[in-house]
């Protein structure tokens, strides 16, 4: 049956993935990981902000607060999840293994979102509880047509590789049982593993995870062809993004590539 929610959440999804290929800008590092993250002439989240803006990515992920705080910025141009769950390293180590709710399904609703994100550590010993968070949150943006996106990260004492393609297909698709409407995982590491990945999730979108910044842009640009040939949606960058010489260059360059219409090695030369 058709219902109101279900329109919306198709709305909203259209609205965030391209079909070509996606690229999502991920932008809670200052809440996750500090200060270290961030070169000192980006210390200011708006310049970065405004250089992948106009470069063309199809939707940001932003706390509640910068959501609103940089509204200015992306109303009108890009499509905006807020992601609701995070975690400081000002934390004992012990305890890093869970997100804390930092905002609503409301919020997002107010500040004009797309969808809600919100991560699970799977195999945390914090696994039950992010559970828990996870379904209230899937409830509450089903009230209200919004999509949510998983960021399905295998974590825990007894992984010893959280990119093993075994370990994130498995959280793949817990994240599809539990309801996700998008996730954004690890990359294994190969187009064949990936492709293992996408199709366990059976039709959820899957996006890969840029992680931390690689040494040489073109390594990272082929990781993203690979994912694309794997048959994924797209990518969320955050870091490979923002700490590039030239932000809205590369933002550019992962873009082409997604969409098809340069090749690593083509898209990397408008690099230098």
């Amino acid at each position: 049956m058709v219902s109101y929610s279900s329109v919306g959440k198709k709305a909203r999804l259209e609205r965030i993935i391209d079909p070509r290929g996606t690229l999502i800008f991920a932008f809670d590092h200052w809440f996750e990981h500090g200060p270290s993250d961030f070169p000192e002439d980006r210390l200011n989240p708006r310049t970065i902000l405004e250089r992948v803006i106009s470069a063309g990515v199809d939707a940001v992920m932003l706390t509640p607060g910068d959501a609103k705080l940089f509204a200015d910025i992306w109303t009108g141009r890009t499509s905006l999840i807020v992601k609701i769950t995070s975690k400081t390293n000002l934390r004992p180590p012990d305890e890093r293994l869970l997100q804390s709710v930092i905002g609503t399904v409301e919020d997002a609703v107010r500040l004009g979102a797309d969808a809600v994100a919100a991560t699970i550590y799977w195999g945390s010993p914090m696994e039950d509880m992010m559970l828990r968070r996870w379904v209230a949150i899937r409830e509450a943006a089903e009230a209200y047509g919004l999509p949510v996106l998983q960021l399905a990260y295998p974590r825990g004492p007894t992984i010893s590789n959280r990119y093993a393609p075994e370990i994130v297909l498995y959280g793949v698709r817990a994240a599809v049982q539990v309801g996700a409407d998008l996730i954004k995982t690890y990359y294994t590491g190969s187009k064949e593993s990936f492709a293992k990945v996408v199709e366990a999730a059976a039709g959820v979108p899957v996006m890969m995870s840029g992680g931390p910044k690689r040494d040489k842009p073109l390594e990272f640009l082929r990781d993203l062809k690979a994912v694309r040939d794997a048959g994924a949606a797209g990518a969320v960058v955050g870091r490979n993004i923002f700490q590039a010489k030239d932000i809205e260059a590369m933002a550019k360059a992962c873009k082409t590539v997604l969409v098809g219409e340069m090749s690593p090695e083509e898209a990397a030369e408008g690099l230098k």
